[in-house]
């Protein structure tokens, strides 16, 4: 640190990373300061300057350092500082302290607990005092880590583990380990500790039926609805199984019941027949649902829910270490609330390491037509919503039918055992009637495009090879 840094950093003003103080008389506020830089993302204090951030300095003695490394002495747990003199004209100093992100937050100063808003210090509430105390303990003795009592490896699918290791050797996440005996396998995944089966490994390959007695949140709920509320299902279930099992279950239901969709870029002729979401952006979602969920919750589980408007996938468990939905669409930090699981899913090749899986859940989003992903934290739940945007359904060409007829040759061209009135309207843009698509089917029945099975209720329409015009 030098006098010009030191003036450079003066004219630039305080913020939630730096702190001005005129004299080190206030140093009881400024150590309150440093103990909130110590729950945060660390910062510099800087006595010497003026609010205005003008550098003025001050006379420093040893006895000015002892005073001020006394008051951060009543900082717990301790933490030490540097502390630096920078020299100033006419025998004046800066008094600069330097300050890391804490690694056994939350700190208090004086039995009370600080955070940093903008450039101000605020004393800590219990309910955010409490989550930082959770999350510290959390990295030491987590649900995930715990024994995984009674379990063994005849209760693992070993064929899972096995591809699991040979997909991460393939792709380079992990050295070829020269066997294939499951249980070096998964010491070498750090799911067997001492001989002993953890949690993870219960979460990652465990049989099903063991998983839905003993770990019944392990589970995933589908739902096809109506509209865009839950009013009416058009389809409900319910999948119990490990991760690698739940995830395959979701992206199984996104294939049976999403249309295709179709968009035109400019410069090319030929329409883009794509799903209606992209299925990398939602596998990112659903894989970091399964990772970052709080396990310990029994009756938590991982939803995925598709509506006329959108599709959203939840988890049971808040955000955590301080992350907000907006940080999660930036450059961040990665760290999964279950590392464990998340390091099998990377090496697996299903997720992105270092913060990259939202952003990445995003770009393809955009880069599909579709809006950037919302995420939401809220009542102990975290949501990703992916929204539609615009888009034609996918049709053949050589007809000259209506907008309304080409989305129903569009969702009839997917459909190989054919879709019943009730299935199709379901899928039309929200203001379309009954009537309307019953007059629509009615055309193109008349015109050769489509057939129905039998006449009255129970007919389900296929797309007709016959005449087109």
């Amino acid at each position: 640190m030098t006098a010009d840094r030191i003036v450079a950093m003066a004219a630039a003003g305080e913020s939630e990373t730096l702190e001005f103080k005129t004299t080190t008389g206030t140093r009881r506020e400024a150590v309150r300061t440093v103990c909130a830089m110590l729950n945060q993302q660390g910062g510099l204090v800087l006595f010497g300057i003026t609010p205005e951030g003008k550098a003025v300095g001050q006379q420093v003695s040893e006895r000015t350092i002892e005073e001020v490394s006394a008051e951060i002495g009543r900082i717990e747990p301790p933490a030490f500082p540097t502390i630096e003199r920078i020299p100033l004209e006419q025998g004046r100093e800066v008094v600069v302290l330097s300050v890391n992100q804490g690694s056994t937050k939350p700190y208090q100063y004086r039995g009370t607990a600080y955070r940093r808003v903008g450039n101000t210090t605020l004393a800590m509430g219990v309910d955010e005092y409490n989550r930082v105390l959770f999350e510290r303990m959390h990295g030491e003795r987590r649900w995930e880590n715990e024994p995984a009592t009674g379990w063994s490896i005849e209760d693992l699918d070993v064929a899972e583990i096995r591809n699991t290791v040979a997909e991460a050797v393939r792709i380079g996440r992990l050295n070829e380990p020269g066997h294939r005996e499951p249980e070096n396998l998964l010491r070498g995944l750090g799911l067997l500790r001492d001989g002993v089966l953890v949690r993870a490994a219960a979460v990652l390959f465990g049989n099903a039926e063991r998983l839905e007695f003993e770990m019944p949140q392990c589970l995933l709920r589908v739902a096809r609805f109506r509209g865009i509320d839950r009013t009416e299902f058009l389809d409900n279930r319910q999948f119990n199984g490990n991760a690698f099992v739940l995830l395959s279950s979701a992206e199984r239901f996104l294939r049976d019941t999403l249309p295709i969709a179709g968009r035109f870029e400019p410069g090319r002729i030929q329409r883009i027949d794509e799903p209606l979401y992209p299925p990398l952006s939602t596998r990112e979602a659903l894989a970091n649902a399964l990772c970052h969920r709080d396990y310990a919750i029994g009756g938590g589980s991982v939803g995925l829910a598709v509506y006329d408007d959108r599709l959203e996938v939840t988890s049971t468990g808040s955000l955590h270490f301080g992350l907000t939905p907006d940080d999660l669409f930036d450059q961040h930090e990665s760290r999964p609330w279950n590392p464990l699981i998340a390091r099998t899913f990377y090496r697996r090749g299903l997720i992105e390491e270092w913060g990259r899986g939202t952003l990445k859940m995003a770009e393809l989003a955009i880069s599909a037509g579709l809006p950037r992903p919302e995420i939401e934290d809220v009542g102990d739940c975290v949501t990703v919503r992916f929204h539609l945007g615009r888009f034609t359904p996918a049709q053949r060409s050589g007809t000259n039918a209506t907008e309304r007829q080409k989305a129903i040759l569009a969702l009839l061209d997917q459909a190989d055992d054919g879709l019943s009135l009730r299935e199709i309207h379901a899928q039309l843009p929200l203001d379309t009637t009954v009537r309307q698509v019953r007059r629509a089917l009615t055309s193109l029945r008349e015109r050769g495009l489509a057939a129905s099975t039998r006449p009255g209720p129970a007919a389900r329409w296929k797309r007709s090879r016959g005449r087109q015009e």
